[in-house]
């Protein structure tokens, strides 16, 4: 097996870990054969629907999530996958894979990369990121231990997206922010308006 990536190409992910506070949080998501870690900034109400889910705990009221799931099983479909497919101006987009129970007739609905995970674990569907993804924006390496972790989101109120991907790298905040090479990323969740 090789470490070469073709461009393109999308590579399987999974959920390592969520970050929140009551203003941020954060989802990294993890090459499942691979070294990569993936950070989106996501809304803390769609962080809190992910968690939810694989605490394995119900909601005591459906969730607009858990409607949406009701919704696409009442119309005879599943969702089959969920892709994150680019990264344009530290927005991120993505798209879900409705088929037939039989893996049929595939149709493909634009999402934000949060509601798509929050569908991916009602569905148990997998999660895939293309790899130009990836190229574009900035990612971490395993092994992340787990007190970086416990310390990251110790850390999550009082720190800007740019300084916890510099710490959780141990470099401390990295320099230059926007002006050197647009490494300020926007919260996925502060798309809503800009997609259609």
């Amino acid at each position: 097996m090789t470490d070469e990536k073709t461009p393109g190409a999308e590579v399987e992910v999974r959920i390592y870990s969520i970050a929140t506070s009551l203003t941020e949080s954060i989802i990294f998501l993890d090459e499942t054969e691979g070294t990569r870690i993936l950070p989106i900034w996501i809304g803390p109400m769609e962080a809190q629907a992910i968690a939810i889910r694989l605490s394995g705990y119900p909601s005591p009221r459906p969730m607009t999530h858990d409607l949406v799931f009701s919704v696409i099983k009442t119309l005879g479909l599943t969702v089959k996958r969920v892709t994150i497919t680019d990264i344009v101006e530290n927005t991120y987009y993505s798209q879900l894979h409705l088929a037939e129970p039989d893996g049929s007739n595939v149709r493909l609905v634009d999402s934000r990369p949060s509601d798509a995970v929050a569908l991916a674990v009602r569905f148990g569907c997998p999660i895939f990121i293309n790899e130009s993804v990836f190229e574009k924006t900035q990612v971490l390496s395993k092994p992340i231990t787990e007190d970086e972790v416990a310390k990251f989101k110790a850390d999550l109120k009082n720190l800007k997206p740019t300084d916890i991907i510099g710490q959780l790298r141990g470099r401390g905040p990295m320099e230059g922010g926007e002006g050197e090479g647009g490494n300020e990323e926007k919260r996925e969740g502060e798309e809503d308006d800009e997609q259609t």
